[in-house]
């Protein structure tokens, strides 16, 4: 089996990490930028208002998320646009991309209880079932959950059962290797097809993801394992790969020039790679901190505003993650 088939499996499964719904906090998922602020989504129910407003998206769009888990991350961009620009909530669509059915029903169940019948949503098994004129795609930690092939001085690994065996010559996984430099690490698959879907789902449209890596590729594996707060890499000899499949995160960091010639292949435009902090400063997470301010007592102030810090403070998440975007 190749290793990109057994992440797969790993992740979406039957019984797969992702094939449920996650608890986030102490007993569950790590923290994400979603699970920090409002504040998140927020900014970027902002930056939907801005594209509005100078004409890039119609006031009948689609907002559409790509792998919501529970619902938060729209479910913020959605209140936050009510609350800048509520008759918006009359003319945009919502939407998100899904593939399993039982986190559909959860997230349809969290925002309707969010939103009752204020707010439609419409759930779409991926992105080829989507035809739309105009959209604003957005995803939090997706191409980190990508299946990868891991590549090792011109081999391709594969697993025999749990045990990671470097013997195997692929012409596609070596030369994305001699392209990006690398000589040991993780090459993701399917990054082409994403781009490709995308392409076709909406003749005009803003792509934004937020993920963890850097323009160019690390020189040695990321790979790890999530496993009860303790971050493992994959090679460590305290984790059983047997006991942790399926049940704990597996992830690795993005190459984000591989995403980046990915959907420049496609015909899909380039806009900017951005360090989280930056991206949500400049499209307004300041401004909105301001306006809060102005009207909730000093007490929420300072508890929203230590929330929000989350994100943007370079030894939290600020430099970490990068904010990609993309325009057709």
């Amino acid at each position: 089996m190749t290793f990109s088939d057994y992440m797969g499996d790993w992740l979406y499964g039957d019984d797969g990490y992702y094939s449920t719904y996650k608890a986030i906090g102490k007993t569950g998922d790590f923290y994400t930028a979603v699970s920090t602020s409002k504040f998140f989504g927020g900014t970027v129910g902002k930056h939907i208002i801005s594209l509005i407003d100078e004409g890039f998206l119609t006031k009948e769009s689609v907002i559409c998320e790509i792998g919501a888990h529970h619902g938060y991350f729209l479910a913020d961009m959605i209140e936050f646009i009510y609350t800048l620009r509520p008759e918006l909530l009359q003319t945009l669509q919502f939407s998100i991309v899904e593939r399993f059915d039982a986190l559909q029903e959860q997230q349809r169940a969290y925002l309707f209880d969010s939103f009752g019948d204020a707010v439609k949503i419409i759930h779409y098994h991926s992105l080829a079932e989507m035809d739309v004129p105009n959209a604003f795609f957005i995803a939090n930690e997706i191409f980190d959950a990508f299946p990868c092939e891991l590549f090792y001085k011109g081999k391709t690994a594969r697993m025999e059962g749990d045990k990671i065996e470097f013997d195997v010559d692929d012409i596609w996984v070596s030369g994305k290797a001699e392209k990006y430099h690398k000589d040991r690490g993780e090459i993701a698959v399917g990054y082409e097809a994403f781009a490709a879907e995308m392409a076709k789902a909406a003749e005009r449209f803003e792509f934004m993801s937020f993920d963890y890596g850097e323009m160019q590729a690390r020189p040695d594996f990321s790979i790890r394992v999530y496993q009860e707060h303790e971050v493992l890499p994959l090679f460590d000899e305290k984790l059983g790969r047997r006991e942790a499949f399926g049940k704990s995160d597996i992830t690795y960091d993005v190459t984000f020039a591989h995403v980046k010639d990915a959907f420049e292949e496609t015909g899909i435009k380039f806009i900017e790679l951005k360090a989280q902090m930056t991206a949500l400063i400049n499209m307004g997470l300041l401004d909105l901190l301001e306006m809060l301010q102005k009207n909730v007592e000093e007490k929420i102030y300072k508890q929203e505003l230590e929330k929000a810090k989350m994100l943007i403070m370079p030894d939290m998440l600020g430099e970490r993650f990068k904010m990609i975007r993309f325009r057709k």
